[in-house]
C-alpha cells in the first residue's frame, strides 16, 4: 500500500520526506483545485527528496477540464517541462464535449514518455467512470486518482471498488476525497484499493499589517494560509507502514 500526498510548497515537500510518504502531487493553488506549479517549484521539490517520488499536476487554470487547443498544447509544454525538472510522474487529464476522455491525452502520455501518468479527478466528471477507466487503459495511464464520484471518498466506495474490479491490474486506481489516518483502514476495505491520496492541510497565521488582506481562500478567520500538516501526514504514513510490515496471512 502507498500513500501519495498533496502539497503546494517547499515546506509540504519536507513535511511528505520527513514522514516517509511514497509520492507526493506538486501542484499550486490548492484551494482551487490544484494548479500546475512553477518550475522551480518542482526542481526544488526534487533536490530535497530521496525517498519520496516528485509527481506533477498539470492543470493550466481552475473550473473544467474541456480545453482549447491553446491549452492543450500549454498542458503539453508544462510536461515536457516537468520531465526536464526531474518529474518522477505526471498528473493531468482532459474531456472532450461529451465527457469522455479527450483525444488530446494521447499527447500527454507521448509528452511524459518514460514517466508514470495519474488521470485526475476529471474522471469524476466524465460522463462515465466505467467508460473513462477503459479509455485511461487504452491511452497507456499509470493509474487514475477517484472519489467514486462524491466528495467523500466512503460515500464513493461502492464505485471505487467496481472500478478496481473492472481494473483487473490492467491500470491503478488510487482513492482520495477526505482521506486520514482516522478513516484510511475503512477506506482501504471499503474500496480494495492499495493507492491512498490525501491532501492533509492545516491553516497557519501570517504577518499582517494594516486592513488589506491577502489570505487564502477558504482560510479561517485569523488565519493566512494552508500548509500541509505534520502531524496527520505522519499518522497516515505510520499506519500503512503498520499494515505493510503485517505478514499476510
Amino acid at each position: 500500500m502507498r500513500v501519495e500526498i498533496s502539497v503546494e510548497s517547499v515546506d509540504g515537500v519536507r513535511v511528505a520526506e520527513e514522514a516517509g510518504v511514497d509520492r507526493v502531487e506538486v501542484c499550486g493553488g490548492l484551494s482551487d483545485g490544484g494548479l500546475t506549479p512553477s518550475v522551480a517549484l518542482i526542481e526544488r521539490a526534487v533536490a530535497l527528496t530521496r525517498k519520496t517520488e516528485v509527481h506533477v499536476l498539470i492543470r493550466p487554470r481552475a473550473g473544467d477540464f474541456r480545453y482549447s487547443p491553446e491549452e492543450i498544447s500549454v498542458m503539453v509544454r508544462d510536461i515536457r517541462a516537468a520531465r526536464a525538472a526531474g518529474a518522477k510522474g505526471v498528473v493531468v487529464g482532459a474531456l472532450d464535449s461529451s465527457g469522455a476522455l479527450d483525444p488530446a491525452c494521447a499527447a500527454f502520455v507521448d509528452a511524459a514518455e518514460n514517466l508514470d501518468v495519474t488521470f485526475h479527478r476529471a474522471i469524476d466528471v466524465s460522463a462515465s467512470s466505467q467508460r473513462a477507466l477503459d479509455q485511461a487503459i487504452s491511452f497507456g495511464f499509470t493509474r487514475v486518482l477517484t472519489s467514486g464520484r462524491q466528495r467523500s471518498v466512503l460515500d464513493g466506495a461502492p464505485l471505487i471498488k467496481d472500478l478496481v474490479r473492472q481494473a483487473c491490474g490492467a491500470i491503478e486506481v488510487m482513492a482520495c476525497g477526505g482521506v486520514r489516518a482516522s478513516n484510511a483502514v475503512e477506506v482501504l476495505a471499503a474500496t480494495g484499493v492499495a493507492d491512498l491520496h490525501a491532501a492533509v492541510r492545516t491553516p497557519v497565521r501570517g504577518a499582517r499589517n494594516g486592513a488589506v488582506s491577502f489570505a487564502g481562500v477558504g482560510v479561517p478567520q485569523g488565519f493566512d494560509r494552508f500548509e500541509t500538516d505534520p502531524a496527520e501526514v505522519a499518522a497516515l504514513c505510520e499506519l500503512i507502514r503498520g499494515r505493510n510490515r503485517v505478514s499476510p496471512e
